[in-house]
């Protein structure tokens, strides 16, 4: 018989930008048949432009208004997987709206990792503002003492996306978060 997985819970990634957040939420979506949403993605549709286009136009308050009202929307759905944006978690009403309707990933990647992936990319308004490197590891300074509330930590390394899939299961199953029915 083949196994069926139940999502008792949203599962919402958090982390820096280059953590993995959206190519592992995709995976894990994929592997337990869940939806999968991106919320930048998403954030990008409701306002009809790129984030980096909102930072510049209306600002970063602004756009961390329009990223909870996103989220908030998001969570109302039957359980999926969630990609966030890197300073979603960072927002007190964010993080309280998490806490309260979704089991949270922390993916956790050390300074080398992120500036790797995220060199890649050139549509990181963040890191558009001085060395990348630089400004990371000041992210990662202010960031992980708060990333480090989410309820489930893993190590995002350059590694097999798998390795890291089968941690977020393998914790979800342990918290009852997912469920493993016979088909």
């Amino acid at each position: 018989m083949q196994s069926r997985w139940i999502l008792n819970k949203h599962v919402v990634l958090v982390g820096l930008m280059g953590a993995g957040k959206s190519a592992i939420g995709r995976r894990i979506a994929s592997r337990i048949s869940a939806p999968f949403k991106d919320a930048d993605r998403e954030i990008e549709i409701a306002a009809g432009m790129s984030i980096a286009d909102i930072f510049t136009v209306h600002g970063e308050p602004e756009f961390r208004l329009g990223e909870r009202r996103v989220i908030a929307r998001l969570l109302e759905t039957p359980p999926l997987v969630l990609a966030t944006g890197g300073g979603a978690f960072m927002d007190d009403e964010t993080r309280a709206l998490l806490a309260e309707r979704a089991t949270t990933v922390w993916m956790r990647a050390d300074l080398d990792v992120l500036v790797r992936r995220t060199a890649k990319r050139a549509h990181r308004p963040l890191l558009n503002k001085g060395d990348p490197r630089t400004i990371l590891d000041e992210l990662i300074q202010t960031r992980y003492p708060i990333y480090a509330e989410a309820d489930i930590v893993i190590d995002s390394r350059d590694e097999p996306h798998e390795i890291a899939v089968e941690a977020i299961r393998g914790a979800l199953l342990e918290r009852g978060d997912l469920v493993e029915r016979e088909a």
